[in-house]
């Protein structure tokens, strides 16, 4: 028979409080060892901001006379569970878009890894490319070895005007050419999102996969497979300086085009109420405000950079790879150095630099072979280069040096015929302005 409210509480009442005090102690002491377990296997980082959060240059410094912090972002975006990648036989029926974006100054040494490790392992893939033009953009022209070209675009870059919602959202902090310089990026990297529609819209066509990396990025081996998991936005681990690493970026069309979208939903980041956010933590911010869940791969590519760091780096500063190092470097900053510092020299190095700001791609065990880049890259770098890359990909390198105008134009010519869609300058005006000066 089923009991009123108040037998069930004299019920209740008429136990042996005694029993009841030794159980709720029992319990409560397996909670406390189940949680000292986990603290002890949680990364010290993490267990560190449960208490006082890793003060950065980036989540709480000084702006003015106001301490700016980062709004609280939304901790259910990344995939909570693993979600099946894209089978052999579904990549190769899909339609893949590959987009470069950013200036050619080192393509000599980056293009032929692309070619070979991305462009070629994907023959279903079509190249896009988005860059401002400059002395350096007649490397492009070993394009002409692309086996698809879908749309090439190189510009002459105009300053973008600068809103009052780009000043609230944007930091100067840590970009080189301050919030402008965000801007010229987040436009390169939207401007993906016009030539792949465009095309699709001429072929009548929807693209399954988008790839968005850098013009200056240097692949030691090719892209996986694994890297395709539909519903989710795929980036590389590492490099996050308090947000998401941005050099490198893998999904659907439908996620894609929130990734890609850098510029036009900075103004839905400042109705958010984000505030002074470099490219990093926009980045995440963009996506997390959408919904977009991602997962973090690691990649066996990294940016060759021509910038100069100090060595070593501070606590928040900027390792710089060597390009020999064994294993990923999702998208680290690199170079080829000929005395890298290697085995305990840069474990010291590495443990001085604050975790879950540079790069810190632990998932892979990849040590980082490290240069010492404060005088950028020195004489004899080509040596170095070319018997690290192999011999297919030092060719690429030698034909951009022995390159004169005449030979620049013949193969942008070949690249050209190649494309759907070509909006550049004039050709010998893009060789001439390099190679007259070489």
């Amino acid at each position: 028979m089923e009991r009123t409210g108040m037998q069930k509480w004299t019920h209740f009442t008429d136990l042996d409080w005694r029993y009841l005090l030794i159980v709720v102690s029992s319990l409560s002491l397996l909670i406390f060892f189940s949680l000292s377990t986990n603290s002890i296997s949680t990364p010290g980082f993490l267990r560190i901001s449960s208490f006082a959060p890793l003060r950065s240059p980036l989540t709480s410094y000084q702006l003015g006379n106001s301490d700016v912090n980062l709004p609280s972002m939304s901790k259910d975006s990344p995939s909570p569970s693993p979600a099946p990648s894209a089978n052999w036989s579904e990549l190769d029926r899909s339609r893949i878009a590959v987009c470069l974006v950013g200036g050619a100054r080192r393509f000599e040494v980056t293009g032929p890894s692309i070619v070979k490790r991305i462009l070629k392992v994907y023959p279903n893939s079509d190249l896009f490319l988005n860059s401002p033009t400059d002395r350096n953009s007649y490397k492009l022209s070993l394009l002409k070895s692309a086996p698809r070209i879908a749309a090439v675009r190189i510009f002459e870059p105009k300053p973008i005007p600068e809103t009052q919602s780009h000043v609230r959202v944007l930091t100067a902090y840590g970009s080189p050419n301050g919030i402008q310089g965000l801007l010229q990026y987040f436009n390169l990297v939207e401007g993906c999102i016009s030539l792949i529609r465009r095309h699709e819209t001429r072929s009548n066509f929807t693209y399954d996969w988008i790839i968005r990396t850098r013009v200056d990025g240097y692949w030691s081996a090719p892209l996986d497979r694994s890297s395709f998991i539909r519903g989710q936005y795929l980036v590389p681990p590492g490099s996050t300086y308090g947000g998401l690493n941005d050099r490198l970026g893998i999904g659907d069309w439908d996620t894609s085009i929130i990734a890609l979208s850098r510029l036009s939903l900075i103004p839905k980041l400042d109705l958010a109420g984000f505030r002074h956010l470099n490219s990093e933590s926009a980045f995440k911010a963009q996506l997390t405000t959408h919904h977009v869940r991602y997962r973090t791969r690691s990649q066996p590519f990294c940016v060759a950079s021509d910038r100069k760091y100090p060595f070593p780096p501070n606590q928040y500063g900027e390792p710089m790879a060597a390009m020999s190092t064994r294993g990923p470097l999702s998208g680290v900053k690199c170079m080829p150095c000929q005395s890298p510092c290697v085995g305990p020299c840069a474990d010291r190095v590495m443990s001085g630099l604050a975790k879950e700001w540079s790069w810190s791609d632990s998932e892979n065990g990849t040590t980082l072979d490290l240069c010492d880049a404060h005088d950028g890259w020195v004489v004899g770098w080509e040596r170095v280069f070319d018997r690290l890359a192999g011999t297919e990909l030092a060719k690429g390198r030698r034909r951009v040096s022995e390159l004169n105008v005449t030979e620049c134009v013949q193969d942008f010519e070949v690249a050209r015929r190649k494309a759907a869609h070509w909006e550049t300058p004039s050709i010998s005006e893009i060789c001439k302005l390099g190679l007259d000066t070489k």
